[in-house]
């Protein structure tokens, strides 16, 4: 896959590198060529991936070889069993749902999908939902929640799907009927961010009891393109854009919009998906059974509470 412009040097020498390592010659002076050129290899990727903009970072959340919903559903949970279609309409391929094991709890998992190949992104809409993937959502929310089972959501996704067909379905109100839904199920709710939130096409799965986010994903009311097309009428300037919307999973932290930050290997997911996916499960696990603990009503009153603080600030008189 082709690299990021500003990966470019980073892979340059780890080609030296492999192309050395194939000799695998006993040499002295290809040895210590070998061992000097990995030290130069990780104080580049130090020096890179530790003084990202904003707009770099907007660029690895998109990475596509950044592991997907799918990736994280076969090698993190255990047993997944899919739920297909919304009983309305039809069955919407950019939201996955079923139920698994994570360890020995047993849970909900809502997840968008943007699709792996040319092939797999256009049967997945580009991980874009319509309203029937939204309300099969609704149905496996309101279902786990009749069985008090913990529910895991994965977004992935540049924003709900805003074609015509979309809109006469009724996309608005399946997204805010979520949203009315998430505010009333007491089933214990763990989001996660695993690359691109969204707009309200992430919102629809993400009103939990936790927000968590991957290291170099992103979370915003829009794009930076889009952003960019109506502040200045260049979507050109996009990375202008995404250091104005502060969206790294840092500036959210910050804001108290996400509960956690989960690590990333240097890089990113993209370069040690195995690692990735181990530190998702491990906090994951973590914020999942420190909200098992609390009452039901407690949990929907802490959940209610974080929402409808976001947002507010105080100014000193004077």
């Amino acid at each position: 896959m082709k690299p990021l412009d500003f990966e470019k040097p980073i892979v340059e020498i780890e080609e030296q590198i492999n192309a050395l390592e194939k000799e695998a010659s006993d040499n002295p002076e290809i040895q210590e060529a070998l061992k000097k050129l990995k030290e130069r290899a990780e104080e580049l990727k130090v020096r890179v991936y530790s003084n990202l903009t904003r707009w770099q970072m907007v660029q690895i959340a998109r990475h596509p070889d950044r592991p997907h919903a799918v990736s994280y559903i076969h090698n993190v949970f255990e047993d997944f069993v899919e739920i297909h279609g919304d009983r309305s309409f039809r069955d919407d391929p950019s939201i996955i749902t079923g139920f698994a094991y994570l360890d020995d709890i047993k849970v909900a998992v809502i997840a968008e999908e943007k699709g792996q190949d040319t092939k797999d992104k256009i049967y997945r809409n580009f991980g874009m939902p319509h309203p029937e993937g939204y309300r099969k959502a609704r149905r496996l929310m309101e279902l786990a929640d009749r069985f008090n089972i913990p529910i895991v959501s994965l977004v992935d996704t540049p924003g709900a799907y805003p074609g015509i067909g979309a809109e006469e379905r009724g996309q608005s109100q399946a997204i805010a009927e979520n949203i009315r839904t998430m505010l009333k199920i007491k089933a214990p709710f763990v989001s996660v961010i695993i690359g691109e939130g969204g707009s309200g096409g992430a919102l629809a799965i993400a009103v939990a009891d936790r927000v968590l986010a991957m290291e170099y994903s992103i979370y915003s009311v829009i794009s930076p393109e889009g952003c960019a097309s109506i502040l200045w009428k260049d979507a050109k300037k996009a990375n202008e854009a995404a250091e104005a919307l502060k969206i790294t999973a840092k500036d959210l932290k910050e804001f108290g919009i996400v509960d956690d930050v989960i690590p990333e290997p240097l890089g990113g997911a993209h370069r040690d998906p195995i690692k990735a996916m181990e530190n998702f499960k491990e906090y994951v696990l973590k914020h999942l059974k420190e909200i098992m603990r609390l009452r039901p009503d407690e949990r929907l009153k802490k959940r209610r509470e974080k929402y409808t603080s976001i947002g507010a600030f105080y100014e000193k008189e004077g």
